[in-house]
């Protein structure tokens, strides 16, 4: 044989060349054909090449050299002489195959099988392997076959040469692989691997989970019922035509470790596997015990390619099978795993049918038909949300329930403490349980004295400011005539005693620098910028406004704003000119308000306006609100202008004028951009998603900490938050109508390809195209603290996705021809949004560019997004009348004939009028109690940035090495937001009580803290 070739399998070095080349070495031969000799290294000399850390092979002619890392050849130099001509080729990957078709004939690539494969550790461990060429040109006519390297373990893309590639290569006959197939299938090697168990405790146990432990640990014990697990290889047995398997193995000491309280335990146990194994693709558990556990990973060790990770982080109840970490296209599913992973996923998908029992993962679709009680009469009933052209709306996760006895197309309701049905691994876990078991109890201590004084007393509203300050001194408000003679004291006494001071609510950041700065025109309109809800504020490019809403219906609605209204606070500018110059901006919600205001003000206690704000850039760099426009039902038709105010009465006409703003601010804010926006729209993706992409696909893998436990929480908000008579309805204005406010907006304002941050902010006239800037955007005002914040949190995001993408999808067919990812994002339409799903400004997926889009879309919302609305609920709307969720009360002249005597005490007492148009203290109370809740961060949260088993979530190298670069970025915008918080120049998030702006900022501590960026929406 004129040449040399070596082939590295897995467990196997492989050296093919002529005899001087073999004296040369030193290695026992074998003759098996007439053009080529196969020779393999005895264990003797494996041990001693791996001393050396490399092999020489003596011969004439060039040499070649190939550095040799844990991750595979990182870089392959050879040199050339070619006709006078001397060329270097340099290559970077994970392994190399090496084409000579232009000089020998074409033929298939041999792959050495694995039945070669020996047992040695030498890859993992060598640094450095020289060969040296020895070929004649005459001898290299005689082969017809291209040559191979085959893969280094670990490895998963393959660079090739380009066709053209002269240097010598020696060839392998067939005659050659079938002999040696012969040869070494005759003698298997068996030997042994280790499996390390990883499980997480419970905590805290019920009665009947300690006994069902001691059960299981008595029965494992003796053998009758125990944890089984079996390997899975990634190769298929050629004789059985099925995967390969290890033998059962049980894990060892599980009843010696049954009673430790540590967080997690680890169980070990082993099995005897073939040298002909191949590298364990899945594993398989099973759960003989009574009682479920949480299986948190498993790592095998043994094998020569290394540790093989199978991280699971899921609840184990019978047999289950968890995939490595390696992550395979639909079209590159090794074949030992091609069946398991389609069934694996018709499992999660189930057939549609039955009510979902807690311990099934099975995800589906279904209507918001659970909302009302029918049942308990026709003031519970609410329109199904979904399936309808009136009532359009997302899919929720499918339960099955019965439906109700008096409307069989609504579902029957499960009330809290009874939990409704997600998917187990969807559940929240025992950490994230207890804070919001912790925050429900806090907040029934917090209504008790609120809730009591309203059943014992007409009277039960905010009298004066002092009365709401005594909720964050002592948690009791003050007691008037009424209360006063009954013997409430003692109580009171004993319900401090025994609460321990739980009674009293925490201070809420607006008013801990400044007590008085809600109350200022600069504050309310920084708070449009950098407060909870900063994604409504536009820019006005049509003045006065005109609205969208069809005349017929609503009749003509024209604006009751004029040029005289504004003229004077525009700093010598007219209209147009302040609007070109982009000067003037607008929180509209007039259009979202009008089709019900007329229902909503016939509510008792309920009072609402659709309103229109305008604000003025000044040359500060802060806004000032100019204008207020508030309008009333199509029944009434009547519209007025409250402008800044010049005297006492205006101050406080003014005053609820702002008010009953930030009552609609907060309604939109809470139906629309948080909930509707961040929730509901997202949960089809996450259904779909683990319909149709199974856990080894890559996308999920990227996926999977940013849908964590989202399903639980919006099933918790359709049973205690947004369905019939409600913490929504109770605390919000709109009341009834809340959701239907929120399908309104989904009808007619919401739109996936408008979600992202830079669109977004086009469309709402916030920014302008600009490709010179970072982001491609420019902020029309510079100082928009949540814009500027959030295009840096973008721009990462998008960089990691765009690196991901593109290390998993090298060619734009790749993306048309992934079956999997094609359905998930199907079906995520078409049956997700399927009262939307032909609606043409749906992004398309046939390239890289669009799945990029697509995907940092998503992570965007359901991340910083979420965390930007979310977490400054209670920071900000703690101190109600910062920001009322209800108002009760319309201005003065606004009332009825037979309200004259509002409109006297308006005059008396407008400071007691003021807070009687707020909530009432026990509506207050229990807004104030649940927005804590929402605003709280768990302990086990997992920040932008982080990830559970964060080396080895991945089984690529480089995609692990993109994920810490990623976490870098993040670190640094986090320095980056730091560093504007103290910058005096940027007055909407630096000055004396100026609240910083940290909403955005990626970390937190666990609480209440008006930070932080989870990575998912849990709240």
């Amino acid at each position: 044989m004129a040449g040399i070739k070596m082939v590295i399998s897995d467990n196997l070095i492989v050296l093919f060349g002529n005899v001087d080349m073999q004296k040369a070495c030193g290695i026992g031969t074998r003759e098996v054909s007439t053009h080529g000799t196969l020779f393999v290294e005895e264990k003797r000399k494996i041990r001693e090449l791996e001393k050396k850390k490399c092999i020489i092979i003596m011969g004439r002619g060039k040499k070649k050299r190939m550095k040799v890392s844990e991750k595979g050849i990182y870089k392959y130099e050879y040199v050339r002489h070619l006709k006078g001509r001397k060329s270097t080729h340099t290559r970077m990957g994970m392994s190399l195959t090496y084409r000579t078709d232009s000089w020998i004939s074409p033929a298939p690539i041999i792959k050495i099988p694995n039945q070669l494969m020996a047992s040695t550790s030498f890859l993992s461990a060598s640094s450095n392997v020289l060969l040296h060429n020895n070929t004649s040109q005459s001898n290299q006519r005689m082969f017809r076959l291209n040559p191979t390297v085959l893969p280094f373990p670990n490895t998963t893309r393959v660079t090739r040469f380009r066709r053209g590639a002269r240097f010598p290569v020696a060839a392998i006959s067939q005659d050659l692989i079938k002999t040696t197939l012969r040869v070494h299938a005759e003698k298997p090697v068996q030997f042994k691997v280790r499996a390390v168990v990883t499980v997480r405790n419970k905590i805290k146990e019920d009665f009947k989970e300690t006994m069902l432990k001691h059960l299981d640990a008595i029965s494992d014990r003796i053998g009758t019922r125990n944890v089984v697990l079996e390997l899975i290889s990634s190769d298929i047995d050629p004789k059985t035509k099925s995967p390969k398997k290890s033998n059962k193995a049980a894990l060892k000491d599980w009843s010696k470790k049954s009673s430790v309280k540590a967080e997690r335990v680890n169980y070990t146990t082993e099995f005897i596997v073939d040298s002909n194994f191949g590298v364990p693709g899945a594993i398989s558990v099973t759960n003989k015990h009574q009682r479920e556990f949480f299986l948190e990973s498993v790592v095998i060790e043994g094998f020569v390619s290394g540790a093989v990770h199978f991280p699971c982080n899921s609840w184990v109840q019978g047999e289950r099978i968890f995939f490595s970490n390696k992550s395979y296209l639909p079209g590159d599913t090794p074949a030992g795993l091609k069946v398991l992973r389609e069934k694996e996923l018709i499992n999660l998908r189930g057939d549609g049918k039955g009510v979902r029992k807690l311990s099934d993962r099975i995800y589906d679709f279904d209507t918001y038909n659970d909302l009302g009680n029918p049942d308990e009469g026709i003031e519970l009933t609410r329109p199904t949300l979904g399936g309808s052209q009136n009532h359009p709306y997302p899919r929720r996760c499918r339960t099955g329930r019965a439906p109700t006895d008096t409307d069989m197309h609504s579902e029957s309701r499960v009330e809290l403490p009874q939990p409704m049905y997600v998917p187990r691994d969807e559940q929240f876990h025992e950490s994230k349980l207890n804070t919001f078991v912790i925050k429900r109890l806090k907040a029934a201590v917090h209504t008790l004295i609120p809730g009591l004084k309203a059943s014992l007393s007409a009277n039960h509203d905010f009298n004066r400011f002092s009365d709401i300050d005594n909720l964050y001194s002592d948690g009791l408000p003050s007691q008037d005539e009424t209360m006063k003679k009954i013997p409430l004291s003692q109580l009171v006494a004993k319900i401090q005693q025994c609460t321990q001071g739980l009674l009293k609510y925490d201070t809420p950041k607006i008013i801990s620098k400044d007590k008085f700065a809600w109350l200022r025109d600069d504050e309310f309109a920084r708070q449009a910028i950098a407060g909870v809800n900063p994604v409504n504020i536009e820019g006005l490019k049509v003045f006065p406004p005109v609205s969208k809403l069809d005349p017929e219906m609503y009749g003509h609605q024209e604006s009751a704003l004029k040029e005289e209204h504004i003229l004077g606070q525009l700093n010598g500018m007219t209209v147009q000119q302040a609007i070109e110059a982009n000067k003037l901006f607008m929180i509209n919600y007039h259009d979202v308000y009008v089709p019900f205001v007329d229902g909503i003000n016939a509510l008792d206690g309920r009072k609402s306006y659709a309103t229109r704000t305008i604000f003025f850039l000044t040359p500060l760099g802060t806004l000032k609100p100019i204008a207020i426009e508030l309008s009333l039902g199509p029944s009434s038709g009547s519209k007025h202008v409250v402008t800044p105010p010049v005297d006492a009465t205006t101050y406080w006409k003014w005053q609820l004028a702002k008010a009953h703003v930030c009552a609609n601010d907060a309604g939109v804010h809470q139906l629309v951009n948080h909930w509707l926006r961040t929730h509901a729209c997202m949960e089809p993706f996450i259904l779909s998603a683990h319909r149709q992409l199974s856990a080894m696909h890559p996308v999920f893998k990227l996926l999977d900490p940013h849908m964590r436990y989202t399903l639980d929480i919006n099933a918790l908000a359709r049973q205690k938050l947004i369905n019939a008579d409600g913490i929504i309805e109770a605390s919000f204005t709109p009341g009834r109508y809340c959701m239907e406010i929120s399908c309104a907006a989904y009808k007619n304002l919401w739109r996936f390809d408008m979600e992202g941050l830079p669109a977004d902010l086009i469309r709402r006239g916030m920014a302008v195209p600009d490709p010179t800037q970072p982001n491609g955007v420019k902020l029309l005002i510079e100082d928009y603290p949540y814009a500027a914040d959030g295009l840096l949190i973008w721009s990462a995001i998008e960089n990691w996705v765009r690196a991901y993408v593109n290390h998993y999808y090298s060619h734009p067919s790749l993306i048309c021809n992934d079956r999997e990812l094609q359905a998930w994002y199907s079906e995520s339409i078409n049956v997700g949004h399927a009262d939307l799903r032909h609606e043409r400004w749906w992004p398309r997926l046939n390239k890289c560019e669009d799945l990029v889009c697509i995907l940092t879309t998503l992570i965007w919302t359901v991340s910083a997004q979420h965390a930007a609305i979310n977490f400054g609920q209670y920071p900000y709307g703690g101190y109600v009348p910062n920001r009322p969720p209800l108002m009760r009360r319309l201005i003065p002249e606004d009332e009825e004939e037979e309200e004259s005597e509002k409109r006297a005490n308006f005059l008396a007492d407008p400071e007691k009028y003021f807070l009687n148009a707020l909530p009432s203290l026990l509506q207050a109370t229990k807004y104030m109690a649940i927005v804590d809740t929402l605003s709280t961060h768990s302990p086990d949260e997992e920040y932008l940035g982080e990830r559970q088993q964060s080396s080895i979530w991945s089984g690529d190298a480089e995609i692990i090495e993109a994920f810490y670069s990623f976490s870098a970025e993040i670190r640094r915008i986090e320095k980056e937001i730091e560093l504007r918080n103290s910058d005096p120049t940027l007055r909407n998030r630096c000055g004396p009580g100026v609240l910083p702006y940290e909403l955005l900022a990626p970390s937190s501590q666990p609480g209440v803290t008006c930070r932080g960026i989870p990575n998912s929406v849990s709240t």
